[in-house]
């Protein structure tokens, strides 16, 4: 879909509800906002075919799947690496958890969780032999204090 989608105030009441509980009844979502519940699947499925709602998913506690180490990866092109090839190429590493292109010395930074200091270091050697990396740093995160934080959205224009 083309564009900014349309929404108001009750998608993005929907949208609010649905990210703080992605498992409500489309019937707990219209007593929310004062729907019937068809109302709220017709919105829903609205909101996903237009891409605003991307996906449901479980948020789980790492260091209880053993993943107690989590680490911040920026990583460097060398002059001739396509930033696309690169990224296709990180995405087969299924240790990266998170991957952004962004400004600055950087070109992507990664959230990537291992078992321990040892699994971390063997991610950084597979991503320094990645084609296209000149460099990476690393940043190791000592505790979380919040992750996947539900903002607010913005009112509606």
């Amino acid at each position: 879909m083309e564009g900014p989608t349309y929404m108001d105030t009750v998608d993005r009441q929907l949208i609010q509800a649905l990210r703080e509980n992605g498992r409500a009844s489309y019937a707990e979502l219209g007593r929310l906002v004062g729907l019937s519940g068809p109302s709220v699947t017709d919105r829903i499925n609205r909101l996903e075919t237009a891409g605003v709602i991307t996906g449901y998913r479980a948020t789980v506690a790492a260091a209880e799947l053993g993943l107690g180490v989590t680490a911040l990866i920026g990583i460097s092109l060398s002059d001739a690496a396509d930033h696309e090839d690169v990224a296709r190429r990180l995405k087969d590493l299924a240790e990266i958890e998170d991957c952004w292109f962004i400004a600055g010395d950087d070109s992507f930074m990664l959230k990537v969780r291992a078992n321990d200091v040892d699994g971390l270091e063997k991610i950084i050697r597979r991503l320094s032999g990645t084609k296209g990396v000149s460099r990476t740093r690393t940043t190791i995160v000592l505790s979380t204090k919040w992750e996947n934080r539900v903002g607010e959205l913005p009112e509606e224009a």
